[in-house]
């Protein structure tokens, strides 16, 4: 690899593909000026319909979701790479689940993309449980300056902002500062007694996620955070499980979705001969000698920017992921180096998400015993990852609802296992709960609460169809559930 330096001390950093693939891409990044956030890409490569060396430059005005999006699509008819999932004409959709518009807008101007995450609490004012309910909802705030909106409603249908759980200046110590590296995501807020038990995960100074707890004597706060997380090591989308016996249990996703992309990247630019192998499809095997040209780069970059950098190449793998998965073992198996053993067990253990529970000691707040692995991706309709749980008691059964595969587009989805234990083992049902509808786009990261009606509701968020992506607005739908033997079914809403 020739010109490996980084952007910032040259304002020009050249990748150059391996000369033995057979598929070469030359990438020039250029700064439009010093640490600007701004560039331009001239990209010499074989032209999609004529196979002809061409060159072609193009404008990534800023880091955002879709102005790589933008490249990306562009580079697939001028290269035949993979176009974007997002980017391509919509499928009709499986589903005609008629979800219940809960929350479409912001209510604050302080609210700056939606409600992702969607955690509502059903709060009675009266401890024994015979005042007057009010609801609660908590969302993803990003990297917004206000970190998790508050809401209130008394009918789930009509809201009122009360303001943040870490207003701009008063953020949990160990965690990064917001514009330096900071996000905070998948906030849940439960009642404990006269307290409430706040679980959310941020970004530390190393880029880490880690899962923090907070508590208020009040759902609208003020919150004071713990003086460090409960639990370290790229962990997020934390579940506070509180059973009919008084016992609770932590659970949460080990982000390996965050790592495997750059893992594979790394090991595509090391083993260009292997492209071929790995990818059958032409475009997918351009999508990856790209990507591989660009690894050099691509580590020096932030997770979200690498994400962005990285999602065709992660398209390519999981629009046929078990296949893809299963030429991977292959190459395994014929592997005699010890160095591309390892890394090729690593990437195949990475594409693997686990979730974990572990028994939550709700005095000290601290975990007990050892944790368990409750969840992994591995249907079809989940391609790379699984997130988001939230388990129900009910009838001596456990009802987990969960998302999978890539919340920026269509494909996510929300399914259900049940099992006779909190901590498993627990059993997926054949086909997922929720798909997207020609309404609405990826719905994603359950939680549950009894509505209005003394029934349980599920919450969840979803994408304007054609809107999706990190940052863009995440509605609140609703929908009103029942628990079977086995799985979970929707029921009418009242209404109807």
């Amino acid at each position: 690899m020739q010109g490996e330096q980084p952007v910032a001390a040259s304002h020009k950093l050249v990748l150059t593909s391996a000369p033995d693939g057979l598929v070469r891409f030359e990438i020039a990044i250029t700064a439009a000026e010093p640490e600007s956030a701004s560039r331009f890409v001239l990209v010499t490569g074989l032209d999609a319909a004529s196979d002809a060396q061409v060159v072609r430059k193009y404008n990534l005005p800023d880091t955002g979701h879709h102005s790589y999006l933008d490249l990306f699509e562009a580079l697939a008819k001028d290269y035949g790479t993979r176009l974007p999932r997002s980017r391509q004409p919509p499928e009709v959709p499986a589903s005609t689940t008629p979800l219940v518009p809960l929350l479409t807008e912001a209510v604050s101007p302080d609210i700056l993309y939606g409600y992702g995450d969607p955690a509502v609490t059903r709060v009675v004012e009266d401890l024994s449980g015979a005042g007057t309910a009010s609801y609660y909802l908590l969302a993803t705030s990003n990297d917004a300056p206000q970190v998790f909106p508050i809401l209130y409603s008394q009918d789930l249908m009509d809201w009122r902002p009360l303001g943040f759980v870490f207003p701009q200046g008063h953020a949990p110590r160990w965690a990064a500062e917001i514009g330096r590296g900071g996000e905070y995501w998948a906030p849940e807020m439960h009642r404990i007694g006269s307290d409430f038990l706040l679980c959310f995960a941020a970004r530390e100074a190393d880029g880490s996620f880690s899962i923090g707890l907070a508590k208020s004597s009040r759902p609208d706060g003020p919150f004071i955070a713990a003086e460090a997380p409960i639990l370290r090591g790229n962990v997020i989308d934390p579940h506070i499980l509180l059973d009919q016996e008084g016992s609770a249990y932590l659970f949460w996703k080990e982000d390996t979705n965050d790592v495997w992309p750059s893992r594979l990247c790394q090991f595509l630019h090391e083993h260009t001969l292997l492209i071929d192998e790995l990818f059958p499809h032409e475009e997918d095997r351009r999508t990856a000698a790209f990507a591989s040209a660009l690894w050099p780069w691509v580590k020096s970059l932030g997770p979200m920017e690498r994400f962005f950098v990285l999602q065709t190449l992660v398209e390519a793998v999981v629009s046929d992921f078990q296949a893809f998965s299963a030429r991977l073992s292959g190459i395994l198996e014929q592997q005699t180096v010890q160095a591309g053993r390892e890394a090729i067990t690593e990437i195949l253990r990475l594409t693997r998400t686990p979730v974990y529970a572990q028994k939550l000691d709700l005095n000290m707040l601290v975990l007990l015993g050892e944790r368990k692995q409750v969840l992994q991706n591995d249907q079809e309709w989940e391609g790379h990852l699984v997130e988001g749980v939230w388990v129900s008691e009910h009838g001596g059964r456990y009802y987990m609802l969960y998302a999978g595969n890539d919340f920026s587009t269509a494909e996510y989805g929300i399914g259900v296992a049940v099992a006779d234990n909190p901590l498993g083992p627990y059993r997926k049902t054949r086909e997922p709960l929720l798909r997207s509808t020609a309404e609405w786009s990826g719905p994603g990261h359950p939680s549950v609460a009894v509505g209005p009606d003394a029934q349980p509701w599920l919450f969840l968020h979803a994408f304007f169809p054609g809107r999706s992506g990190y940052k863009e607005f995440r509605a609140v739908l609703g929908l009103p559930i029942a628990f079977g033997m086995e799985s979970i079914l929707v029921r009418p809403h009242p209404s109807a």
